[in-house]
Protein backbone atom coordinates (compact mmCIF):
# COMPACT_ATOMS: atom_id res chain seq x y z
CA UNK A 1 0.00 0.00 0.00
CA UNK A 2 1.76 3.60 -1.06
CA UNK A 3 2.04 6.18 1.36
CA UNK A 4 -1.38 8.32 1.65
CA UNK A 5 -1.23 11.64 1.90
CA UNK A 6 -3.40 13.08 4.52
CA UNK A 7 -4.48 16.19 6.57
CA UNK A 8 -5.96 16.12 9.69
CA UNK A 9 -8.46 19.41 9.93
CA UNK A 10 -8.22 20.41 13.97
CA UNK A 11 -5.70 18.62 15.39
CA UNK A 12 -6.67 18.69 18.93
CA UNK A 13 -7.07 15.68 21.38
CA UNK A 14 -9.41 13.30 18.74
CA UNK A 15 -6.94 14.78 15.84
CA UNK A 16 -3.97 15.26 17.04
CA UNK A 17 -4.21 11.35 18.34
CA UNK A 18 -5.35 9.76 14.80
CA UNK A 19 -2.42 12.55 13.10
CA UNK A 20 0.28 11.44 15.49
CA UNK A 21 -0.37 7.51 14.52
CA UNK A 22 -0.97 7.92 10.84
CA UNK A 23 2.76 10.01 10.93
CA UNK A 24 4.53 7.26 12.95
CA UNK A 25 2.50 4.71 10.49
CA UNK A 26 4.87 6.60 7.57
CA UNK A 27 1.91 8.43 6.01
CA UNK A 28 2.66 12.11 4.61
CA UNK A 29 0.42 13.73 7.20
CA UNK A 30 -0.14 17.61 7.38
CA UNK A 31 -2.28 19.38 10.09
CA UNK A 32 -4.60 22.79 10.41
CA UNK A 33 -3.96 23.87 14.00
CA UNK A 34 -3.84 27.57 15.55
CA UNK A 35 -2.28 29.29 18.79
CA UNK A 36 0.29 28.02 21.40
CA UNK A 37 -0.44 24.24 19.86
CA UNK A 38 0.29 25.20 16.33
CA UNK A 39 3.73 26.10 17.57
CA UNK A 40 4.38 23.60 19.63
CA UNK A 41 3.57 21.50 16.50
CA UNK A 42 5.95 23.11 14.30
CA UNK A 43 9.00 23.07 16.80
CA UNK A 44 8.24 18.94 18.57
CA UNK A 45 5.83 17.64 16.28
CA UNK A 46 2.58 16.04 17.90
CA UNK A 47 3.98 14.15 20.89
CA UNK A 48 1.10 11.19 21.62
CA UNK A 49 1.33 9.40 25.49
CA UNK A 50 -0.15 6.07 24.41
CA UNK A 51 0.24 3.53 27.75
CA UNK A 52 4.01 3.12 28.85
CA UNK A 53 5.00 4.90 25.26
CA UNK A 54 5.58 7.98 23.73
CA UNK A 55 4.83 8.11 19.71
CA UNK A 56 6.35 11.06 18.04
CA UNK A 57 4.33 11.92 14.74
CA UNK A 58 6.44 14.62 12.41
CA UNK A 59 3.63 16.30 10.75
CA UNK A 60 3.50 19.38 8.62
CA UNK A 61 1.50 22.17 10.52
CA UNK A 62 -0.53 25.50 9.20
CA UNK A 63 -2.79 27.11 10.16
CA UNK A 64 -3.20 28.17 6.44
CA UNK A 65 -4.70 25.07 4.63
CA UNK A 66 -3.29 27.40 1.44
CA UNK A 67 -0.04 25.93 2.85
CA UNK A 68 -0.07 22.14 2.77
CA UNK A 69 -1.35 21.05 -0.91
CA UNK A 70 -4.16 18.80 -2.45
CA UNK A 71 -4.56 15.64 -0.10
CA UNK A 72 -5.62 12.09 -0.57
CA UNK A 73 -8.25 12.43 1.98
CA UNK A 74 -9.17 15.18 4.71
CA UNK A 75 -10.06 14.45 8.31
CA UNK A 76 -12.13 16.94 9.93
CA UNK A 77 -12.16 16.70 13.60
CA UNK A 78 -13.70 20.32 14.12
CA UNK A 79 -16.30 20.16 16.89
CA UNK A 80 -19.86 20.64 14.91
CA UNK A 81 -20.13 23.71 15.84
CA UNK A 82 -16.58 25.25 13.87
CA UNK A 83 -17.54 23.33 10.67
CA UNK A 84 -17.81 26.59 9.06
CA UNK A 85 -14.41 27.34 9.19
CA UNK A 86 -13.68 24.20 7.41
CA UNK A 87 -16.14 25.30 4.27
CA UNK A 88 -14.12 28.60 4.02
CA UNK A 89 -10.46 26.76 3.64
CA UNK A 90 -10.92 23.80 1.98
CA UNK A 91 -10.72 24.01 -1.56
CA UNK A 92 -6.79 24.22 -1.49
CA UNK A 93 -6.70 20.65 -0.13
CA UNK A 94 -9.31 18.79 -2.45
CA UNK A 95 -7.79 17.02 -5.75
CA UNK A 96 -10.25 15.68 -8.28
CA UNK A 97 -11.36 12.70 -5.82
CA UNK A 98 -10.45 13.52 -2.18
CA UNK A 99 -13.03 12.37 0.17
CA UNK A 100 -13.77 14.55 2.85
CA UNK A 101 -14.68 12.53 6.46
CA UNK A 102 -16.26 14.56 8.99
CA UNK A 103 -15.20 12.75 12.56
CA UNK A 104 -17.24 14.22 14.65
CA UNK A 105 -20.15 12.99 17.47
CA UNK A 106 -23.67 13.24 17.30
CA UNK A 107 -25.83 13.66 14.84
CA UNK A 108 -23.93 15.08 11.66
CA UNK A 109 -25.14 18.21 9.44
CA UNK A 110 -24.70 15.80 6.44
CA UNK A 111 -27.23 12.96 7.45
CA UNK A 112 -30.84 12.98 6.12
CA UNK A 113 -33.55 14.88 7.87
CA UNK A 114 -30.53 17.02 10.04
CA UNK A 115 -32.12 20.26 11.26
CA UNK A 116 -31.10 22.94 9.56
CA UNK A 117 -29.34 24.55 13.02
CA UNK A 118 -26.64 21.87 12.12
CA UNK A 119 -25.54 23.93 9.22
CA UNK A 120 -27.45 27.42 10.28
CA UNK A 121 -25.63 29.29 7.22
CA UNK A 122 -26.17 26.59 4.52
CA UNK A 123 -21.97 26.98 4.35
CA UNK A 124 -21.65 23.27 4.12
CA UNK A 125 -24.34 22.03 1.85
CA UNK A 126 -22.93 24.59 -0.41
CA UNK A 127 -19.39 23.70 -0.16
CA UNK A 128 -19.35 20.35 -0.82
CA UNK A 129 -20.90 17.69 -3.33
CA UNK A 130 -22.48 14.84 -2.00
CA UNK A 131 -19.98 12.65 -3.32
CA UNK A 132 -16.96 13.33 -1.61
CA UNK A 133 -19.05 13.23 1.95
CA UNK A 134 -17.81 10.38 4.69
CA UNK A 135 -18.80 10.25 8.01
CA UNK A 136 -16.53 9.43 10.61
CA UNK A 137 -17.41 8.15 14.07
CA UNK A 138 -14.00 7.87 17.03
CA UNK A 139 -14.28 5.74 19.81
CA UNK A 140 -11.58 6.98 21.55
CA UNK A 141 -10.29 8.82 24.47
CA UNK A 142 -7.79 11.42 24.40
CA UNK A 143 -7.07 14.81 26.44
CA UNK A 144 -4.82 17.48 25.11
CA UNK A 145 -2.90 17.68 27.99
CA UNK A 146 -0.40 20.83 27.13
CA UNK A 147 0.33 22.11 23.53
CA UNK A 148 1.43 19.65 20.79
CA UNK A 149 1.01 16.97 24.05
CA UNK A 150 -1.69 14.40 23.81
CA UNK A 151 -2.87 11.25 26.28
CA UNK A 152 -4.68 8.21 24.54
CA UNK A 153 -6.51 6.65 27.49
CA UNK A 154 -7.18 3.24 25.87
CA UNK A 155 -4.10 1.95 24.22
CA UNK A 156 -5.11 -0.80 21.72
CA UNK A 157 -8.69 0.08 22.16
CA UNK A 158 -8.69 3.19 19.57
CA UNK A 159 -11.38 2.79 16.72
CA UNK A 160 -12.48 5.24 13.85
CA UNK A 161 -15.38 4.08 11.69
CA UNK A 162 -15.63 5.80 7.84
CA UNK A 163 -18.50 5.01 5.74
CA UNK A 164 -20.09 6.74 3.02
CA UNK A 165 -23.69 8.41 3.31
CA UNK A 166 -24.82 6.09 0.27
CA UNK A 167 -22.78 2.71 1.69
CA UNK A 168 -20.50 2.49 -1.00
CA UNK A 169 -16.62 2.18 -0.38
CA UNK A 170 -14.98 3.67 -3.08
CA UNK A 171 -10.53 2.92 -3.34
CA UNK A 172 -10.08 6.04 -1.66
CA UNK A 173 -12.47 4.76 1.59
CA UNK A 174 -10.72 1.46 1.24
CA UNK A 175 -7.10 3.41 1.76
CA UNK A 176 -7.50 5.28 4.45
CA UNK A 177 -9.28 2.31 6.21
CA UNK A 178 -6.30 -0.03 5.79
CA UNK A 179 -4.13 3.20 6.83
CA UNK A 180 -6.22 3.79 9.87
CA UNK A 181 -5.35 0.37 10.92
CA UNK A 182 -1.89 -0.09 9.84
CA UNK A 183 -1.43 2.65 12.26
CA UNK A 184 -3.19 0.88 15.11
CA UNK A 185 -6.35 2.38 14.92
CA UNK A 186 -8.98 -0.09 14.15
CA UNK A 187 -11.20 1.20 10.86
CA UNK A 188 -13.54 -1.69 10.15
CA UNK A 189 -15.89 -1.73 7.55
CA UNK A 190 -19.40 -0.85 8.02
CA UNK A 191 -22.71 -1.27 6.40
CA UNK A 192 -24.31 2.10 7.01
CA UNK A 193 -22.17 4.88 8.82
CA UNK A 194 -25.49 5.59 10.53
CA UNK A 195 -25.25 2.63 12.46
CA UNK A 196 -22.29 3.75 14.34
CA UNK A 197 -23.59 7.17 14.69
CA UNK A 198 -26.28 5.87 16.10
CA UNK A 199 -24.40 3.77 18.33
CA UNK A 200 -22.36 6.02 19.83
CA UNK A 201 -25.14 8.55 20.32
CA UNK A 202 -26.67 5.59 22.66
CA UNK A 203 -23.81 6.41 24.83
CA UNK A 204 -23.10 10.10 24.50
CA UNK A 205 -27.18 10.63 25.18
CA UNK A 206 -26.16 9.32 28.53
CA UNK A 207 -22.92 9.96 29.63
CA UNK A 208 -22.98 13.58 27.92
CA UNK A 209 -26.23 14.64 29.82
CA UNK A 210 -25.50 13.04 33.03
CA UNK A 211 -21.63 13.84 33.29
CA UNK A 212 -22.24 17.66 32.31
CA UNK A 213 -24.75 17.94 34.82
CA UNK A 214 -23.12 16.12 37.83
CA UNK A 215 -19.41 17.02 37.02
CA UNK A 216 -18.88 13.07 37.36
CA UNK A 217 -16.68 11.45 34.88
CA UNK A 218 -17.65 8.68 33.18
CA UNK A 219 -16.68 5.99 35.16
CA UNK A 220 -18.82 7.60 38.37
CA UNK A 221 -21.83 8.01 36.37
CA UNK A 222 -21.92 4.39 35.58
CA UNK A 223 -21.40 3.07 38.77
CA UNK A 224 -23.42 5.50 41.37
CA UNK A 225 -26.40 3.47 41.98
CA UNK A 226 -28.27 6.43 41.21
CA UNK A 227 -27.60 7.44 38.45
CA UNK A 228 -26.82 3.94 36.67
CA UNK A 229 -30.18 3.24 35.47
CA UNK A 230 -30.59 6.73 34.17
CA UNK A 231 -27.37 6.03 31.71
CA UNK A 232 -28.88 2.81 30.88
CA UNK A 233 -32.45 4.13 30.05
CA UNK A 234 -31.32 6.79 27.85
CA UNK A 235 -29.13 4.13 25.89
CA UNK A 236 -32.51 2.53 25.66
CA UNK A 237 -34.50 5.15 24.15
CA UNK A 238 -31.65 6.02 21.54
CA UNK A 239 -31.35 2.40 20.29
CA UNK A 240 -35.42 3.27 20.42
CA UNK A 241 -35.01 6.34 17.84
CA UNK A 242 -32.85 4.53 16.05
CA UNK A 243 -34.82 1.33 15.55
CA UNK A 244 -37.36 3.39 14.48
CA UNK A 245 -35.20 5.17 12.18
CA UNK A 246 -34.79 1.75 10.17
CA UNK A 247 -31.04 1.75 12.15
CA UNK A 248 -29.62 -1.67 13.70
CA UNK A 249 -27.21 -0.03 15.82
CA UNK A 250 -26.44 -4.11 17.27
CA UNK A 251 -24.61 -4.37 13.65
CA UNK A 252 -21.93 -1.61 14.33
CA UNK A 253 -18.55 -2.55 14.68
CA UNK A 254 -17.08 -2.88 17.68
CA UNK A 255 -14.17 -1.94 19.09
CA UNK A 256 -11.14 -4.17 19.54
CA UNK A 257 -11.34 -4.68 22.96
CA UNK A 258 -15.36 -5.80 22.12
CA UNK A 259 -18.09 -3.35 22.46
CA UNK A 260 -18.04 0.26 22.53
CA UNK A 261 -17.69 1.41 25.57
CA UNK A 262 -14.12 2.86 26.34
CA UNK A 263 -13.89 1.44 29.56
CA UNK A 264 -11.62 4.71 30.73
CA UNK A 265 -13.61 5.52 33.84
CA UNK A 266 -11.62 8.70 35.40
CA UNK A 267 -12.21 10.07 32.03
CA UNK A 268 -14.44 13.29 31.76
CA UNK A 269 -16.27 13.15 28.35
CA UNK A 270 -16.13 16.06 25.39
CA UNK A 271 -19.11 18.08 26.70
CA UNK A 272 -18.10 18.17 29.96
CA UNK A 273 -14.53 19.00 29.27
CA UNK A 274 -15.62 21.96 27.28
CA UNK A 275 -18.10 23.62 29.73
CA UNK A 276 -15.96 23.27 32.40
CA UNK A 277 -13.28 24.97 30.08
CA UNK A 278 -15.75 27.35 28.93
CA UNK A 279 -15.90 26.39 24.94
CA UNK A 280 -18.72 26.13 22.66
CA UNK A 281 -20.97 23.52 23.97
CA UNK A 282 -22.10 20.58 21.05
CA UNK A 283 -25.37 20.61 21.98
CA UNK A 284 -27.26 20.79 19.32
CA UNK A 285 -25.85 18.01 16.98
CA UNK A 286 -25.46 15.44 20.57
CA UNK A 287 -28.65 16.18 22.19
CA UNK A 288 -31.04 18.61 20.32
CA UNK A 289 -30.76 16.95 17.27
CA UNK A 290 -31.41 13.56 18.39
CA UNK A 291 -34.64 14.62 20.16
CA UNK A 292 -35.83 16.30 17.10
CA UNK A 293 -35.58 12.90 15.16
CA UNK A 294 -37.43 11.20 18.07
CA UNK A 295 -40.18 13.95 17.84
CA UNK A 296 -40.38 13.40 14.12
CA UNK A 297 -40.51 9.74 14.49
CA UNK A 298 -43.17 9.35 17.27
CA UNK A 299 -41.02 8.04 19.41
CA UNK A 300 -41.32 8.71 23.36
CA UNK A 301 -38.53 9.62 25.30
CA UNK A 302 -39.53 10.78 28.88
CA UNK A 303 -35.99 10.81 30.27
CA UNK A 304 -34.27 12.37 27.82
CA UNK A 305 -37.20 15.27 27.57
CA UNK A 306 -35.86 15.84 30.37
CA UNK A 307 -32.05 15.76 30.36
CA UNK A 308 -31.35 17.51 27.44
CA UNK A 309 -33.25 20.70 28.24
CA UNK A 310 -31.48 20.59 31.38
CA UNK A 311 -28.18 20.45 29.84
CA UNK A 312 -28.88 23.46 27.15
CA UNK A 313 -29.77 25.69 29.72
CA UNK A 314 -27.12 24.76 31.67
CA UNK A 315 -24.78 25.44 29.02
CA UNK A 316 -26.77 28.84 27.45
CA UNK A 317 -26.69 30.21 31.05
CA UNK A 318 -23.39 30.63 30.49
CA UNK A 319 -23.20 31.55 26.69
CA UNK A 320 -21.99 28.09 25.68
CA UNK A 321 -25.26 27.66 23.61
CA UNK A 322 -27.19 29.38 21.49
CA UNK A 323 -31.01 27.61 20.90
Amino acid sequence: MRVMKICVFGAGAVGGHIAAKLAAAGNEVSVVARGAHLEAIRRNGLRLIHGEKTIQGRVRASSDSRDLGRQDAVLVTLKANALDAFAERAEPLLGKDTPIVFVQNGIPWWYEGAPADLDPHGSLKKAFHEDRIAGGVAYSANDLIEPGVIENHVPGDNMVVVGRPDKTSPPAIVRLREALAKADISSPPVEDIRQSIWSKLAQNLGTSTLCTLTGLTVGEVRMAPGLKPLFVQAGEEARAVAAALGVDVSRAPKRPGGGHASGAVAHKPSMLQDYERNRPMEVASQLTAPLAFARAAGVDTPLLDVIVPLVAAKAAAKGLFTH
